[in-house]
């Protein structure tokens, strides 16, 4: 296939599509013309380099861990289990545990924050179909009117 098919069927864009080729996380065939010819195969090795590299993963690592990865979300290689491969495995993992622990303080300080701003009537404010609330002015004649230029 070639590299516009690989681009929309696993949401990667072109350039990187050609980035994971620069840095040999992926190796498309050519084709007589030097067309990149891109196999089945690569549209489950893109998506878990794109997982890894969400989870964040650097593309070295990556790189490095890439042949244990045969079957997709299964990490299996105990020949490339050195030490040095084990510690640099262990750091990342420490590293996405802590970013973990930061996301989840950060998810749950804007849950309680939407909690509050639901459920507490302040006044000036009305509450919308969709349950946010809206402030709302007084026009000239008086009455209420929402303060939103898209809610008129």
């Amino acid at each position: 296939m070639r590299i516009g098919e690989l681009a929309g069927r696993t949401g990667t864009s072109r350039r990187l599509l050609r980035y994971y080729e620069e840095q040999e996380l992926i190796a498309p065939d050519r084709s007589a013309n030097g067309y990149r010819d891109y196999d089945e195969r690569l549209v489950d090795r893109v998506l878990q380099i794109r997982g890894l590299l969400e989870g964040g993963l650097p593309t070295r690592m990556i790189k490095r861990i890439l042949p244990c990865l045969n079957v997709p979300g299964i990490l299996y290689c105990p020949e490339e289990a050195t030490p040095e491969m084990l510690a640099a495995l262990e750091e990342e993992r420490d590293r996405m545990t802590q970013r973990i622990q930061f996301l989840a303080r950060n998810r749950d300080a804007i849950a309680s924050y939407l909690d509050v701003a639901r459920t507490t009537a302040l006044p000036g404010r009305t509450t919308a179909s969709d349950g946010w609330p809206r402030r709302t002015a007084k026009s000239r004649t008086g009455s209420q009117r929402s303060a939103l230029p898209c809610d008129q």
